[in-house]
């Protein structure tokens, strides 16, 4: 699935993986930042909770948004693939400039979501300008490759990860969730060893990269985002491996990067936070 192709003139909307667990009361900072993304005072937010399991996700992620300065928060619940094609939630959605999916499990996501017409909305609405966020679940669902399962730990071992087509609003990066919280690095090196094209994002827990329309990603929130890159790569066994086997991998760079670090997707160089004071 090729990323939402963007009419002549117009600019995308900012694509925002969170790492899960994101500040909610005090200065919930990553999401008042994509709150500013969607308009401030006048952002409309559509709120998906597809992924989780909790009825109340939905309502309260509204009411946090209320408390940010949002006048128009709103969820939309889609629990089953039919509703996924139901035209008033399409409706809300196509008036939305701010869309957020929720965490839980992406296979929910990716399951419930995948082909229907709601999907195809995200898409087209974050083509024609609009923010899309998501979540734990939510974040590791933006990408066309999604990791659905993988066993954690350092090292990356063959067969440990399940890949799934994921919502396709961009394929420069592969998204790990609750990164360094659940030692996730080595089923991210799996899943990109497979096919070493695109960038790995390992977000820790109250973390963001804010992915502009230029490809250029800037973090924000209290932890850090491991950027892996298999560009270089001289060296794999994954083709030779058994499963379970470790995999042999040489050549590939890590950056761990802060709050106000970037990183230019395309160039696919990191940079430092500016000096202040």
């Amino acid at each position: 699935m090729s990323p939402p192709r963007i009419e002549d003139g117009s600019s995308r909307g900012f694509i925002v993986p969170v790492g899960g667990a994101e500040a909610k009361i005090g200065d919930p900072a990553i999401l008042r930042r994509f709150v500013q993304l969607a308009g401030g005072r006048d952002a409309r937010i559509a709120i998906i909770p597809t992924a989780s399991q909790v009825a109340d996700t939905g309502e309260r992620y509204e009411s946090i948004f209320r408390e940010i300065g949002v006048k128009a928060a709103r969820t939309l619940p889609v629990e089953t693939r039919q509703d996924a094609e139901r035209e008033e939630l399409l409706e809300k959605l196509e008036r939305a400039n701010g869309i957020f999916l929720t965490g839980g499990n992406q296979l929910r996501l990716s399951t419930t979501l995948g082909g229907t017409a709601m999907a195809k909305a995200i898409r087209r609405r974050n083509a024609q300008g609009a923010a899309v966020a998501g979540t734990s679940a939510g974040a590791a669902f933006l990408s066309e490759h999604m990791i659905a399962t993988g066993d954690e730990g350092a090292t990356p071992h063959a067969g440990s990860v399940m890949l799934s087509p994921g919502l396709g609003l961009t394929n420069r990066v592969v998204i790990d969730q609750h990164f360094r919280q659940r030692d996730r690095l080595g089923r991210l090196l799996t899943a990109l060893a497979y096919n070493p094209f695109a960038i790995g994002l390992g977000l820790d827990e109250d973390t963001a990269a804010f992915i502009g329309p230029d490809n250029t990603l800037e973090v924000l929130g209290s932890g850090a985002i491991t950027v892996v890159d298999p560009a270089e790569v001289e060296f794999s066994s994954m083709d030779q491996a058994e499963k379970d086997d470790p995999v042999c991998l040489i050549g590939v760079r890590l950056h761990v990067l802060v709050r106000g670090a970037t990183f230019d997707l395309h160039a696919r160089k990191a940079y430092a936070p500016q000096a202040t004071g």
